[in-house]
């Protein structure tokens, strides 16, 4: 199969669970932390400029961000639906104790009960890979997930690095993949392998 995104546009904006889109479609499930260029990888990832837009203050959006996500396999001309489901930047949010106590309760509510997610994508900002807030987020999710789910992680922003680094990085993660928005790297291969397990059905790394 030669599988690629062919069209993206953006559904709908939640602030709670229910509020989110019916469970009709697999889904994949974007987080990190504020500033790490999730907005920006969504755009190269779907191919389009402007679809995600990132707030000019970190960590002001608190809303659940949906996006339908057309895959077309070139080979048969088959199409395939999936939906990006971009979750708010975690780590800058200004915001009073009851308001991020009960913006932290929607968010665990959907991840926890979302049973149409079949993939994480934790993002990390590879010039900073050993932050404590990621390893929790790693530590969180993989205290929860499912048979049927899988989690990967994703550092941004790899062509500020040095090649050491990068090699380091890969042997402390070595199912990471390293990509680079301006640089389009491993933005491609993070397509297929999305596509491979949230429609494929591929095992895990």
């Amino acid at each position: 199969m030669k599988p690629r995104i062919v069209d993206a546009s953006f559904v709908t904006s939640a602030s709670r669970i229910e509020e989110a889109p019916p469970e009709s479609v697999g889904e994949v499930v974007f987080l990190g932390r504020s500033n790490v260029g999730k907005s920006s990888l969504l755009n190269s990832l779907t191919h389009r400029k402007n679809l995600a837009k990132s707030s000019s203050t970190p960590g002001k959006t608190r809303l659940i961000n949906y996006f339908e996500v057309i895959y077309k396999d070139d080979e048969t001309d088959r199409k395939f639906r999936l939906n990006f489901v971009d979750l708010p930047g975690f780590g800058y949010a200004k915001v009073s104790k009851s308001m991020k106590y009960e913006w932290q309760k929607s968010l665990n509510e959907f991840i926890m009960n979302r049973r149409t997610i079949r993939l994480f994508i934790h993002l990390r900002d590879a010039r900073h890979p050993n932050e404590a807030i990621d390893e929790e987020v790693k530590r969180y999710i993989e205290g929860f997930i499912q048979p049927d789910q899988c989690y990967i992680e994703v550092f941004t922003k790899a062509d500020k690095l040095k090649q050491k680094d990068v090699s380091k990085i890969l042997k402390d993660h070595p199912d990471a993949i390293m990509v680079s928005n301006l640089k389009k790297r491993g933005i491609d291969k993070l397509e297929r392998l999305v596509f491979d397990i949230a429609i494929g059905g591929k095992e895990c790394p």
